[in-house]
């Protein structure tokens, strides 16, 4: 391995600790607040509530974006969809209820931020919404990453709307521990009882339901660990050479055009987003250089028109044909490694020269067995929420060592 390889793996061990450590002081002190919040919300759906997300910068936007598809479209097999959305802050006053959620998404160091965050809870509040925030300003419920870097901050975030998502449904199970709600017969979790033992429960014990949600908190965060430590340990020398591949780009004046599908999306948004708008850094640490980057999900009249008048499969082959050039990089998200419209892209990229970065999910999928891009990252794993997490923590080691080692 080069000495640059060397670097860079020694980097991913870095990000490793750092993340490690937060992850076990974050949920360590939040799990038990993180259940309750799930129980929290279960109460407001079940009354025909709405969950309403906003941000204050393009990173946070994604987001917004992310948690909204989660929460829409589940892959949990049989979860039901539950209304979400997201919007301005500058709206929020005028579209929600009180039984809705309002979850403000932003870091309050930047006084335009912290002000626009603070506006939207107050309106939140004011309407009689329940207020989410990761930073203090003035929700009901506050979940601070505790943690100076925004990308280990992002993740954690991340994680946490996950779980929210995840985990509110068990409280839909038991209908006699929503507020105003009967009791029904006790579910029969079958086969599945190994994974959500806590569904088998009696109904009129909520303190026991809270206690083992807890618990799946802090599972499912060590699931996250884990697997973050087998995607960057096994994908090391991949990324690497992504890396090299991306800075030679970018210093030659090329261009990163990111694309994905759902979740995937809003990851292939936060990226651009990063690269765009470099975040502010902790103390001592050299700043990012902003960066050319194009999100390929972003503008929804090409994404429908191209759907409508030539195929979805075409989305983004469309755009790469439109959009690309030589010496650009085609950043590609994909938790399946199957995703048709993903296919097409990688497929018009290469003919066209264009390096190609994958990010994948399972057993990384067509684009891993038949080598369609040039540098593959493979996160084993077929939960959707955890790829998605240890793929987070792939983009911003990348946005990280593009510029230098990391230390």
């Amino acid at each position: 391995m080069s000495p640059a390889a060397h670097s860079a793996v020694d980097g991913l061990d870095a990000l490793l600790h750092a993340r490690r450590d937060a992850y076990r002081a974050f949920y360590g002190a939040e799990a038990a607040r993180v259940s309750e919040l799930c129980h929290r919300m279960a109460e407001r759906f079940a009354r025909g509530g709405r969950l309403i997300a906003f941000g204050a910068s393009a990173a946070d936007r994604s987001d917004v974006r992310h948690v909204a598809v989660e929460f829409v479209h589940p892959v949990i097999v049989g979860k039901r969809a539950l209304p979400a959305f997201g919007i301005g802050a500058d709206e929020v006053g005028l579209v929600c209820g009180g039984e809705d959620i309002v979850m403000a998404f932003g870091e309050d160091e930047d006084e335009r931020e912290r002000g626009v965050l603070r506006a939207g809870v107050a309106a939140a509040r004011a309407a009689g919404a329940l207020t989410i925030a990761f930073a203090p300003v003035g929700a009901e419920w506050e979940l601070r990453p505790g943690t100076d870097d925004p990308f280990v901050a992002q993740e954690l975030v991340e994680t946490t709307y996950h779980l929210l998502w995840e985990l509110v449904h068990v409280f839909f199970e038991h209908r006699g521990l929503l507020e105003g709600r009967s009791a029904g017969a006790v579910h029969d979790t079958g086969a599945s009882s190994f994974l959500y033992p806590f569904l088998a429960e009696a109904e009129d014990d909520l303190g026991a339901v809270l206690a083992d949600v807890r618990a799946s908190v802090l599972a499912k965060a060590d699931e996250v660990g884990a697997l973050r430590a087998q995607t960057l340990g096994e994908g090391g020398a991949v990324i690497a050479a992504a890396t090299r591949a991306l800075r030679t780009s970018l210093d030659g004046g090329g261009c990163v055009l990111a694309l994905g599908n759902g979740g995937s999306a809003t990851d292939a948004m936060d990226l651009v987003a990063d690269l765009r708008h470099p975040p502010a850094r902790s103390a001592g640490a050299p700043l990012l250089r902003p960066r050319r980057a194009v999100d390929l999900t972003e503008d929804p009249a090409i994404l429908t028109a191209i759907a409508n008048d030539v195929g979805h499969e075409a989305v983004f082959a469309r755009q790469v044909i439109a959009y690309g050039r030589p010496g650009d990089v085609v950043v590609a998200l994909s938790t399946s490694g199957g995703s048709a419209n993903v296919l097409s892209a990688l497929a018009e990229a290469r003919r066209r020269g264009l390096v190609t970065i994958a990010l994948v999910g399972y057993d990384g999928g067509r684009i891993a067995a038949e080598h369609l891009a040039d540098h593959v990252v493979v996160t084993r794993s077929e939960h959707i929420p955890r790829i998605q997490e240890a793929q987070a923590t792939v983009l911003h080691a990348l946005r990280l060592l593009i510029e230098e080692p990391v230390p």
